[in-house]
């Protein structure tokens, strides 16, 4: 009877086990077709009878000579489901757990060991084996899995103390994680084990290439891009896939720009571009290069190229039945070189750039495309660029305007200008409101009183140009009008809710009114009224002392009004305002301010300054 038992226990364990190989090969047969459809579902016909063969065995007792099957079933089933999803989920590590347990039950170790954690479940498990050789090369195989579960989930940690486990170290879990990898020797499969879709060793390459690029990236991006060099290399030299190397090389051109090395840079960016369809990191590393080489036709170039490369739709190849090497790899982080965004978000760089490098004309065509594309319904949402901290969609509008006006295409900017107002419109009455709300931090909208001011700037600035004088008065009225609304009270020493925003939309606030007084100033200049002009060079002065551009309009008007005393007193406070540090000069203004006051900035103000220098008598001269 005993015997009989045994014949039909076999026969089971064979049937079961010709199964598991028939749907091994499926997936093969499946991972080989060029028919996307019929791929998939071989493959989803598959992983439902992996389900249900799974089922079947753990219906029934744990057993010792069924064990290595059907934790290689686990395995074929949790490699097959996670590739078809393209990731990792809660249900595979319960997959896990229920192997590790059923392995425990055979040792009779039920009860508060079944409470554990996975952690302390694999360390009871893997010193069963040490009783139940035929186990060892199926719960290596199982530990594979573990290991790119708790990699793809960050879990270091977890993973350096299975290891040591694996490898019987003894050494505490401050040992090098990479270390650690490399020394994990799985068993050699045996030749008669069931069919597996990946083994221990397989697991083991993917883990160390994985782990190893993730180490290289996270270097680059925290400013050591010669500590990066090493295991960037390594990634490179080993079996690494094609969408991976083409990462791997553009981070290596990252690393060697960043060193100084260009000509290394531009060879490796230009072998990710061979290697693969994935054009965009590429590109705007390249960008990135030649704006760092100085040279801005191929910096533009490039950036239009990664405009058109994010424009088509990226065909990555079909995954492979297996726990690959992207798997295991986060989203690219935004301080990440190999984080390109999204079309609009290279189109504004590339119109931000144009803007920047005085081509006015393409800038204004790039923000136009842009805004059409941004206020499309297929992309209605507009994030940061890859470079913080980025505009937000009004500040893309007083961009676009300000490329317009410099373009000379006043008109234009003036119905962009009018768009934009009647968006904001709604923020009048709540600008004071939103201004204090903003330095508090409970609003996200530090900016909002801004955009309303620098519209009706801009307007008066496109006036100018259409040469309606009292017009572009009345706007920068307005827009002064405004900015005094809004006036920000004194910080309050050591007050937590004075932000860097909340500070940076100050020196902003600051340098609009500055632009404001000496953009209406001029006019008043124009038109001979130079007493005007006086008060509100007198007054940009006293608002905002760190802007030299005041200093300089006021004494040209004192010495063209022949207030010789006062003039000499300003030059100088503007000679020793000049030799000191530049207040506000650590914080950025966004483009749009940047390239106005650019605009009012005097060509002729070191040629002015030293014909007064000159002219001063020899007793007040250095």
């Amino acid at each position: 009877m005993s015997r009989q038992t045994t014949s039909v226990g076999s026969s089971c364990l064979d049937l079961w086990r010709e199964k598991n190989d028939r749907l091994v090969r499926q997936a093969k047969v499946a991972q080989n077709s060029d028919l996307t459809l019929r791929r998939r579902q071989l493959a989803q016909d598959a992983l439902e009878g992996l389900r249900g063969l799974l089922h079947s065995l753990q219906g029934l007792p744990a057993a010792v000579p069924v064990l290595p099957l059907e934790l290689t079933v686990i395995c074929n089933f949790i490699i097959l489901r996670a590739s078809l999803a393209q990731g990792f989920t809660e249900d595979q590590a319960q997959d896990i757990q229920r192997g590790l347990e059923r392995v425990l039950e055979t040792q009779e170790q039920r009860g508060p060991r079944l409470e554990q954690g996975l952690r302390e479940l694999w360390d009871s498990a893997l010193r069963a084996s040490c009783l139940l050789p035929e186990l060892l090369s199926a719960l290596h195989r199982l530990a594979g899995l573990q290991a790119a579960l708790w990699l793809s989930a960050d879990r270091l940690g977890d993973l350096a103390l299975l290891l040591e486990t694996l490898n019987d170290s003894q050494s505490g879990a401050s040992e090098d994680l990479l270390l650690l990898l490399k020394t994990w020797s799985p068993p050699a499969e045996e030749l008669d084990a069931p069919l597996t879709l990946q083994d221990a060793q397989g697991l083991k390459d993917v883990l160390l290439t994985a782990f190893t690029y993730r180490r290289g990236l996270q270097e680059l991006i925290t400013g050591n891009p010669d500590k990066a060099l090493s295991s960037l290399h390594e990634v490179a030299s080993g079996l690494c896939p094609r969408p991976v190397l083409v990462q791997v090389y553009t981070a290596l051109g990252s690393c060697h720009r960043k060193m100084g090395n260009p000509q290394r840079a531009l060879l490796y960016l230009v072998a990710a571009l061979k290697e693969g369809s994935a054009w965009g990191p590429p590109l705007l590393e390249a960008s990135r290069l030649y704006q760092q080489l100085g040279d801005t036709p191929a910096e533009l170039e490039s950036l239009e190229l990664l405009v058109e490369a994010l424009n088509v739709p990226y065909s990555s190849k079909a995954p492979q039945f297996l726990i690959e090497v992207e798997l295991l790899l986060p989203p690219p982080d935004l301080a990440s070189p190999l984080h390109c965004g999204t079309q609009s978000q290279a189109k504004h760089i590339l119109a931000s750039r144009c803007l920047q490098t005085g081509r006015a004309e393409d800038a204004a065509e790039h923000y136009l495309d842009l805004l059409a594309l941004l206020l499309d319904s297929s992309e209605p949402r507009f994030s940061p660029p890859p470079s913080p901290p980025g505009p937000c969609m009004p500040e893309v509008f007083l961009e676009a305007a300000v490329a317009l006006i410099q373009a000379g295409r006043a008109q234009d900017a003036l119905t962009l200008c009018e768009e934009l107002l009647s968006r904001t419109s709604s923020l009048l009455p709540k600008m004071s409101r939103l201004w204090e709300d903003a330095r508090k931090g409970t609003k996200e909208l530090p900016y909002c009183p801004l955009w309303v001011s620098a519209t009706h700037l801009l307007q008066g600035q496109a006036w100018v140009q259409l040469g309606a004088q009292k017009v572009a008065i009345s706007e920068f009225s307005r827009c002064l009008e405004l900015l005094f609304r809004t006036t920000p009270e004194e910080k309050e020493q050591g007050a937590a809710s004075n932000c860097e925003q909340g500070c940076k939309s100050d020196v902003a606030l600051q340098q609009l009114r500055a632009a404001a007084l000496i953009s209406r100033g001029l006019e008043w200049v124009a038109s001979g009224q130079d007493t005007k002009a006086l008060q509100d060079f007198l007054l940009g002065v006293q608002m905002c002392p760190g802007n030299g551009d005041t200093y300089f309009h006021l004494l040209q008007t004192l010495k063209r009004l022949d207030r010789r005393d006062e003039a000499t007193a300003l030059w100088w406070r503007l000679e020793a305002q000049t030799k000191g540090p530049q207040e506000d000069a650590m914080w950025s203004l966004p483009l749009y301010l940047e390239s106005y006051l650019s605009w009012i900035r005097p060509s002729d103000r070191d040629a002015f300054l030293e014909e007064f220098r000159t002219s001063l008598p020899k007793s007040c001269d250095l």
